[in-house]
């Protein structure tokens, strides 16, 4: 197998690990606490410092910035903390990756993501597989997004806010309460406005499955319910799966509450925003 192909100008310290054909651009600087898979290709101009491990297969984009320090007021210079990223993930040019702020913590991206330009993944964040990420999304702390999930570009995602898997969100949304999976969710702030049949449909979810979780999802939003009732309803009205039982724990885990339905007025022009409140408050509020 070749060895590293290594640009003469970049700068990769004597301790960082390469694994075969890894290829680093021009200009890039690898520090010492660095692992790069085998395959890996380093664009130019980029900078991987502090703990950070790289897959296989991965691809970095000229300019990204992997590993520094985090933005957070806690963090205390010196703590042992690092970045974590799978294999056939790409990062695509000036995206930056911010490592842990929690002592031997990680900030971690799982495999065969997509992180497009200018975007920045935060400290302590955990992507997990098949995520994408459009351009100039920012995701701020402690921030979870499960597998197969698509983050609109210049979206801002609040601290410990969750993401679930197959949810999609609209680009230029303001998410400040955790997306349920399988639902599409949209504006300032974001409200859930349908259930993603598309990216469902895309990763071969079968089409009665399809059915199940569009049954819960008007069960959820639609029914005046609040969320414990409306999970209720969807356990003794909709056919167990792994992906609607998925559904049911996500919302029964979520501390921040779940994103709502979009205001309206009916057509005797009542308001609905109440069932907004009750949607969004959590699980745990049953007041309306």
């Amino acid at each position: 197998m070749p060895p590293p192909e290594i640009h003469p100008t970049a700068i990769v310290h004597a301790r960082a690990v390469l694994g075969q054909e890894v290829r680093i651009g021009a200009y890039s600087v690898i520090g010492e606490d660095v692992r790069l898979g085998a395959g890996t290709e380093i664009g130019h101009h980029v900078v991987l410092e502090g703990s950070v491990v790289v897959g296989e297969r991965c691809r970095i984009g000229h300019g990204s910035l992997i590993g520094s320090p985090p933005q957070d007021l806690k963090y205390r210079e010196g703590t042992p903390s690092g970045v974590r990223i799978g294999n056939d993930t790409v990062i695509r040019e000036y995206v930056t990756v911010h490592r842990s702020t929690q002592e031997h913590g990680w900030t971690l991206i799982g495999d065969g993501n997509l992180i497009m330009a200018s975007s920045h993944i935060a400290h302590d964040c955990r992507l997990g597989n098949r995520v994408i990420v459009i351009n100039y999304a920012g995701l701020t702390g402690h921030v979870e997004v499960e597998d197969f999930a698509v983050i609109g570009g210049l979206t801002g995602i609040h601290q410990f806010t969750r993401i679930g898997a197959y949810a999609y969100v609209g680009g230029c949304s303001k998410v400040v309460q955790d997306v349920p999976p399988c639902v599409i969710v949209d504006g300032n702030p974001a409200t859930a406005r349908s259930v993603n049949v598309v990216g469902l449909r895309r990763n071969g979810i079968e089409p009665q499955i399809r059915g199940d979780i569009q049954r819960a999802f008007r069960i959820l939003y639609r029914s005046g319910l609040p969320p414990r009732r409306a999970l209720e309803r969807i356990r003794s009205e909709v056919p167990p799966s792994p992906l609607i039982n998925h559904l049911v724990e996500f919302i029964e885990a979520s501390r921040r509450g779940i994103c709502g339905p979009p205001n309206r007025h009916g057509d005797d022009g009542s308001s609905v925003e109440d069932e907004a409140a009750r949607v969004s408050a959590g699980p745990e509020d049953e007041s309306v």
